[in-house]
């Protein structure tokens, strides 16, 4: 690979250039696009400069803009960036103090995972100019190590771009109580049924790959609901004041519940969440008061501080020492130790 800075070729096994002394893009163990956030970050400092960087909302503005998917991985950076952990490492001169007290803020204070940590040091070190190799680092395989695979015929992939049910789609089931979306659509746009108040059953396609923004967001007599095994991708407030919803079950394979996601689901009981699941945003669950218990498997390595405001009744149960553990035992939030999920 090339030296972004001076161009030299140099090897994934170093951690700096040679000759310029310019930091060694790296990928880190579950986060295989690692190297992609290090170079667009290095970006936002050379076409923005430090005021790209230190203030809060553009950063997070030109972080949206420069890197539009990766959800996940984004929304870690920015939570890590409101948490400090960025002015934390520019406050100590010392770099490799630095970067210590980072990783021990995100560790033992936010309870963040070992392979997550890295991910975020090695964009923030790299952003920064500084040289670190994370002890997670994925080297690229020798020449010769590489085993001889057979061809296959290139298939197509499937976008969830593919095929898109939109508002305009959606219109003209306006008045209808049952709805059945046809098969092959992979998305529901953003705002699709928002507010369909007649809406009480919908059948969705086992193609279907992403619900957008608000799609069912008050949909307030909306009951019967079944999420296709091969869904993906739920986008904020997607059920949001859905106040008739009693049982959901997420699909294996989506990595995260987004802000607001289940808000104000007053009737909402049961919500079975799989162990893809890392991540829940603010208000995911907020005024579900109705909702009783919820176990949260050892995958969740982020919940916002808010995401069960306004859920009175609600008991977690969890893994001992497990993030979701630590997280209802610092957050004052009623939580039960279970062997696993079957234990609920």
């Amino acid at each position: 690979m090339q030296c972004e800075k001076c161009e030299a070729e140099v090897s994934a096994k170093l951690v700096s250039c040679p000759n310029c002394g310019a930091p060694v893009p790296q990928n880190i163990e579950g986060f295989e696009n690692t190297m992609e956030f290090q170079k667009e970050l290095r970006s936002i400092v050379v076409n923005h400069g430090p005021y790209g960087v230190l203030r809060k909302n553009r950063f997070i503005g030109l972080l949206n803009d420069y890197i539009p998917d990766y959800n996940r991985e984004r929304r870690l950076l920015i939570n890590m960036y409101n948490m400090g952990v960025l002015t934390l490492m520019l406050k100590e001169p010392n770099r490799e103090i630095s970067i210590m007290r980072a990783k021990s803020f995100m560790l033992s204070d936010v309870f963040l995972s070992e392979n997550a940590t890295e991910f975020v040091l090695a964009c923030y070190t790299y952003m920064l100019g500084w040289p670190y190799e994370s002890p997670l680092k994925v080297l690229p395989p020798e020449e010769g190590e590489v085993e001889e695979e057979v061809e296959e015929a290139p298939k197509k992939a499937v976008s969830v771009n593919d095929m898109v049910f939109t508002p305009r789609n959606a219109f003209r089931y306006r008045l209808s109580s049952n709805i059945v979306i046809p098969e092959g659509f992979t998305k529901l746009d953003a705002f699709c049924f928002d507010k369909f108040g007649s809406l009480r059953t919908i059948q969705l396609p086992s193609t279907l790959l992403a619900i957008g923004e608000y799609a069912f967001s008050g949909c307030k007599r909306l009951r019967g609901l079944e999420l296709p095994e091969s869904l993906r991708i739920i986008k904020q407030g997607a059920f949001s004041q859905c106040a008739k919803l009693v049982v959901v079950k997420i699909p294996k394979g989506v990595m995260e519940i987004e802000d607001s996601t289940f808000s104000f689901c007053t009737s909402l009981e049961v919500i079975e969440i799989p162990d893809t699941v890392s991540s829940i945003g603010a208000e995911a669950f907020s005024g579900c008061d109705k909702l009783r218990k919820l176990f949260l498997p050892d995958s969740v390595k982020f919940i916002d501080i808010n995401a069960f405001s306004y859920c009175p009744n609600l008991t977690i149960h969890c893994l001992e020492n497990s993030y979701v553990h630590k997280y209802c035992l610092v957050n004052g939030l009623s939580c039960k130790l279970v062997a696993s999920s079957a234990e609920v």
